[in-house]
């Protein structure tokens, strides 16, 4: 281990010029302003404290008349006029690799686990790299994820972006859960977990790390946690390093599973670091900017045409007021692969998980499922769309048995339908199985 430690520090590279010192000049709302300190964006800083107290960290997101413009990565309360500050760290560059695999850190890399501090000399670029448009393979190979209705309905491919739509409160995160519970049973379609929580409850950060990293496959979980109290930056720079250590892992020809919850807590987190820049809202208040970061934070999942690896990204979006119509899930709606729909009305009539089936799609599921899979899967979701078109109108008697042979089979078979997608969160369902009961559905009655 000594002599693991002594060849890092040999290779690190020290400094020999004069170290610069900036002072802080004003703070409003949140936004500091720096002078003396030409730092680059997105590098760390150390702000002095006061006598006594603990060194305070942030980050910089701008500049404007040579101050730089930072935001602290915790409260201000601290914070005295004319502070010294001086740059930390590699700008834009944050630490990855194996080492990560059974941890819980936070968006700094710093363990929240209990566990030792977590020392990896590869270094990564917190926005990604780059890469060109065919060096992403296409998406041809079904991923599993133990969920029947997802398995059986929308299949998903390895390599592809879905998204979970729902108001608050319908069942994002028990969904998400099923979702790695069942991938981690899998055989050999996932090498690598990466799941970031990002403005969460810090109660739900507790009960997700108890649940997968003492799991069967914590030990290649890794848990990027962000609470809602935190900074904006911090919420930002969370999301963005789960994806980066979905990217390395990617690198080395793994294939990963990132699961982000939640997308629409990112996009608000870079809504105030733009508002605080001075960006005006332009869709509902969002920036151009801040719709612009989750188009840039869902490009980063998919295959790898270099490495054979694979990052199958699945990310909850929250629909603010129930609105399907809400900038930031029409933004994530049309730069995903797919979407699953959670409805409200489904929730309450204790229907879980509540997936709207007509109003979810895979957009790679003609590619890598059968051709009778998809056509047992539409033939579903055509009837479960023909019911609740017409449930009111059975419920008011206004609805006539005879009128419409295909209400009538829509009514006669919606038991059927209903029981097949409802699934306990324990429970896990392989993917062959999930068709073989899909197909079951109709095998005793005629279309």
């Amino acid at each position: 281990m000594l002599h693991h430690e002594l060849g890092r520090l040999a290779k690190v590279r020290l400094p020999v010029g004069p170290i610069r010192e900036g002072r802080v000049c004003s703070c409003d709302g949140g936004l500091i302003e720096v002078s003396g300190q030409p730092a680059p964006v997105g590098a760390l800083c150390e702000i002095e404290p006061q006598a006594g107290g603990d060194p305070l960290r942030a980050e910089v997101i701008g500049f404007r008349g040579g101050h730089s413009l930072m935001i602290l990565l915790g409260d201000t309360v601290m914070l005295t006029p004319g502070a010294r500050v001086r740059a930390s760290g590699h700008a834009g560059m944050v630490p990855v690799g194996d080492a990560f695999l059974g941890r819980a850190v936070d968006a700094l890399g710093n363990p929240i686990d209990g566990g030792p501090p977590i020392r990896s000399a590869r270094m990564w670029p917190l926005g990604g790299m780059r890469e060109g448009a065919l060096e992403r393979s296409s998406v041809c190979e079904s991923f599993a994820t133990g969920v029947r209705a997802i398995d059986a309905l929308t299949t998903m491919g390895t390599g592809q972006r879905m998204g979970i739509v729902a108001g608050s409160g319908v069942g994002k995160s028990m969904l998400i859960d099923m979702i790695a519970r069942g991938s981690a049973a899998g055989q050999g379609q996932c090498d690598a977990v990466v799941i970031g929580l990002i403005g969460e409850r810090a109660r739900e950060v507790s009960d997700v790390v108890g649940r997968h990293m003492h799991g069967p496959g914590g030990a290649r979980t890794t848990i990027v946690a962000v609470p809602a109290d935190h900074a904006p930056n911090l919420r930002l720079r969370g999301a963005q390093y789960a994806a980066a250590l979905a990217e390395h892992q990617r690198k080395q020809g793994k294939r990963v599973l990132l699961i982000l919850d939640s997308l629409t807590r990112v996009a608000h987190a870079a809504r105030e670091i733009a508002l605080l820049l001075g960006e005006p809202g332009a869709a509902r208040g969002y920036p151009p900017s801040a719709l612009a970061a989750i188009t840039k934070l869902v490009e980063r999942a998919g295959n790898s045409a270099t490495t054979g690896g694979a990052v199958t990204g699945i990310y909850t979006v929250l629909a603010d007021g129930d609105d399907a119509n809400d900038p930031v899930v029409d933004t994530a709606r049309a730069i995903m692969d797919g979407h699953i729909v959670l409805s409200r009305d489904l929730a309450q009539r204790g229907q879980y998980p509540a997936i709207d089936v007509p109003a979810s799609l895979s957009r790679v599921m003609d590619d890598v499922a059968a051709p009778d899979h998809v056509s047992a899967a539409r033939q579903f979701r055509a009837l479960a769309a023909d019911y609740e078109a017409n449930r009111d109108l059975v419920l008011m008697g206004a609805y006539r048995e005879g009128a419409d042979p295909a209400v009538d089979r829509a009514m006669a078979l919606h038991p059927s339908l209903s029981a097949f997608v409802q699934q306990e969160i324990t429970e896990v369902t392989a993917p062959g199985e999930a068709v073989a009961e899909l197909q079951a559905l109709f095998a005793d009655t005629p279309p």
